[in-house]
């Protein structure tokens, strides 16, 4: 079949679909690498090259900001055959960047310009992988199993968050951040063998005389802009991710080590603590779905998520409580993330063409991630005025505002997704 997914074996889940499970494995012992360095960066700039607010924050921004060139990398990545190869090669141009790191710590030459540049590569291979991503999933994947599988995603998601961070802060207590990296970077590398072991029944690859990078890139927005589901989720997304950002977790990290005075361990523990929520979260969503629908599920998570960030400020007394409201707002925070991510993710998925999948993917994203550098550089600048118990008030508030976007769409009012009709679009299920 072109185009369009293969089907998996009718009893026992996705769990009996060994290309499914292949491509979950991988992507889990990536996502955990992803919390050591997430960890570890922030680390490395605060405490061996001693860095300002501001540059924490420009750390966390340039991660991001090859989002913006989402449009015209989704544009071209739908232009091109073999998704699958494409997120191969992202991931271990990823290991390669990351283990630049270790090296220039052993050089006694590590310099934060070498860390933007790090933050700067890796986010970009990260912007090609997700683009690919987008078809790559709707192929692997029948229509009807969007929130199963995103559910089993995310689990080992939240599961990262998890143990990652505890795993991190204690190989960076041990070892050094440089040297942590490197679990990344074998991260990356075990993602690129089991991606590159998935095969799917991919579409033919579009011929060279085609439309323009430019008119297709316009066709990727336009649907995004014109589409009620992707345009009000895209709004809500937007404003979440911009108030989210304004403290990120670098500023977190910030907070937490120079504010209230915890050990990289401890921060790891609250953080892997707190993650529990995840999860549960991402576990529990396909339920909570079916009990109140996809769309409602939407709505509580775009509050849940941001609003627990504003607790983070009122941390204060002995070790203990200071740890436990930290831990306790990223719980919080971490199942709200799971509920709005999980549903809104697969009721994206099912609204969305074939052939527009990944064009799509990079406007969403230019918009949806690009706005991220913006809310770090922010928040940066807000922490420096105002300091960063204030930061965390106007984020966990701001951030909750954006379910007001999803008020007049038809979000709320979507209660299931169904199997793809023969045009390869899933049906949308309202009250």
């Amino acid at each position: 079949m072109k185009g369009r997914w293969t089907p998996r074996p009718a009893s026992g889940g996705l769990w009996r679909d060994r290309r499914f499970v292949r491509f979950w494995c991988g992507q889990s012992v990536s996502q955990f690498g992803d919390r050591i360095s997430e960890l570890a960066l922030p680390l490395m700039a605060v405490g061996a090259l001693h860095a300002s607010a501001n540059q924490v924050a420009w750390l966390t921004a340039l991660v991001w900001t090859p989002n913006l060139l989402g449009l015209f990398l989704g544009a071209w990545v739908d232009h091109r055959p073999g998704k699958r190869q494409l997120m191969l090669l992202a991931d271990l141009f990823r290991a390669a960047v990351l283990l630049t790191l270790p090296i220039a710590y052993v050089l006694d030459t590590v310099t934060l310009g070498q860390l933007y540049t790090v933050a700067l590569l890796t986010g970009t291979a990260a912007v090609v992988f997700n683009t690919a991503y987008s078809s790559f999933f709707a192929h692997l994947v029948p229509p009807d199993s969007y929130v199963e599988a995103n559910s089993k995603l995310s689990a080992s998601r939240s599961a990262s968050f998890i143990a990652g961070p505890a795993i991190g802060g204690g190989l960076v207590q041990a070892l050094t951040a440089p040297v942590a990296v490197i679990a990344d970077a074998l991260s990356f590398m075990a993602s690129a063998i089991l991606v590159g072991r998935t095969r799917v029944d991919e579409p033919a690859p579009t011929v060279s005389t085609g439309p323009s990078l430019l008119r297709r890139a316009r066709e990727g927005l336009a649907f995004v802009i014109h589409e009620p589901v992707m345009r009000a989720g895209l709004l809500c997304a937007t404003t979440l991710n911009f108030f989210t950002f304004l403290t990120g977790t670098g500023l977190l990290v910030l907070f937490a080590d120079r504010v209230l005075q915890l050990s990289p361990g401890a921060i790891g523990l609250a953080f892997g603590v707190g993650a529990t929520g995840g999860l549960l979260g991402a576990v529990a969503s396909p339920g909570i779905a079916r009990r109140i629908g996809v769309g409602r599920s939407v709505a509580v998570g775009a509050v849940l998520f941001p609003a627990p960030i504003a607790l983070v400020a009122a941390a204060t007394g002995p070790v203990w409580a200071r740890l436990g409201i930290l831990g306790a707002a990223e719980f919080l925070s971490a199942f709200g993330v799971m509920l709005f991510d999980v549903n809104l993710n697969s009721l994206q998925a099912s609204v969305v063409p074939n052939g527009l999948r990944s064009r799509v993917a990079g406007a969403y994203s230019t918009v949806n991630y690009g706005v991220r550098p913006l809310g770090a550089l922010v928040g940066g600048e807000l922490a420096t005025l105002g300091g960063l118990r204030v930061t965390l008030v106007v984020a966990g508030v701001g951030g909750a505002v954006s379910v007001l976007w999803l008020v007049a769409s038809p979000i709320p009012g979507i209660r299931e997704l169904g199997r793809a009709p023969a045009g390869g679009v899933a049906v949308a299920h309202s009250d």
